[in-house]
């Protein structure tokens, strides 16, 4: 097992975009909540636009408004060009694109097919890297689509040849709709492993069916040490039907403490914030850690 995970933040961006919008005011604060936990890697936005995802709305006042800890690492979501100009103009210098394995949850998502997208990604990526910003490609449903059923594993490591072909810094894998299960994570990333081992991969599981803990598991025994989780278990796909929330980060802090491995990350202070966000948002949050007691609000000593 490794000795460090690094987990990226994405409540504030993925997180807040399946709820009911909330406040300009609440994001900020969620936001710099998250900065002070010890948490390296946040996704703070995404620039969309408005009529597609209404929460993510004031994306700019957002960030102009927020806290920068030093030592953390934000980043913003964009979904074609011009978002890209307007993520490049607010500062950002980590940005992400998405492209869906399934062709038809690609078109439901950006009204492209994925051959359409992988294009303009090629042209977006080169547009980053002339403005001294870093790419990285999220291909969505690489374990299952809501609409196709099971995805190939090697279609989706076809799409990472393509992506690092046209320059991609790094790719994630997101679990759209939570079907990823421990047989699938194997296939897949020893689908993309075999064909290109260099390539940093960051793994993004949803919990619809409870299999979230595992995956991630899984993951680690197979060597990958970036993951992507929400805060209090935030998140869904707006254009997923039956998608539910994504692993929650402070149930992977907690599980990856107890095992000896260090995220860097104050588990006490995470929770906090998960207490926060049930307020912000007014709901409970599916997370268990929540739900436990004080006890888990210890971080665990290292076996």
């Amino acid at each position: 097992m490794p000795g460090f995970v690094a987990i990226r933040e994405v409540g504030p961006r993925d997180g807040l975009q399946n709820e009911e919008p909330i406040p300009t005011e609440a994001k900020v604060r969620l936001l710099d909540a998250l900065s002070r936990t010890g948490v390296g890697r946040i996704e703070a936005v995404s620039f969309v636009h408005p009529k597609a995802i209404p929460q993510m709305a004031d994306a700019d006042e957002v960030w102009r408004r927020a806290e920068r800890t030093e030592g953390v690492r934000y980043s913003a979501l964009v979904p074609n060009t011009r978002g890209a100009r307007r993520a490049l103009a607010a500062g950002f210098t980590e940005i992400e694109v998405v492209v869906s394995a399934s062709d038809t949850h690609n078109r439901r998502n950006v009204n492209r097919s994925t051959d359409e997208s992988l294009d303009d990604i090629a042209e977006l990526i080169e547009l980053l890297h002339n403005a001294g910003a870093r790419a990285e490609v999220i291909v969505a449903t690489s374990f299952g689509c809501p609409y196709e059923g099971d995805i190939d594993p090697v279609r989706v490591a076809g799409i990472v040849d393509r992506v690092v072909r046209d320059g991609a810094d790094r790719v994630a894998f997101g679990d759209t709709t939570g079907m990823a299960t421990p047989r699938r994570v194997r296939e897949l990333v020893t689908a993309v492993r075999d064909r290109d081992a260099r390539t940093p991969l960051l793994l993004h599981f949803h919990n619809t069916r409870g299999t979230a803990l595992a995956n991630l598991l899984t993951a680690l025994e197979l060597g990958v040490t970036e993951f992507d989780a929400s805060v209090g278990g935030l998140g869904g796909c707006p254009y997923a039907p039956g998608a539910s929330g994504n692993l929650a980060t402070e149930e992977a802090v907690h599980l990856l403490h107890d095992m000896g491995i260090d995220t860097g990350i104050d588990l006490a202070a995470l929770i906090e914030v998960a207490e926060l966000a049930e307020e912000l948002v007014g709901r409970s949050l599916p997370s268990g850690v929540l739900r436990a007691g004080p006890r888990t609000r210890l971080t665990p000593s290292p076996v």
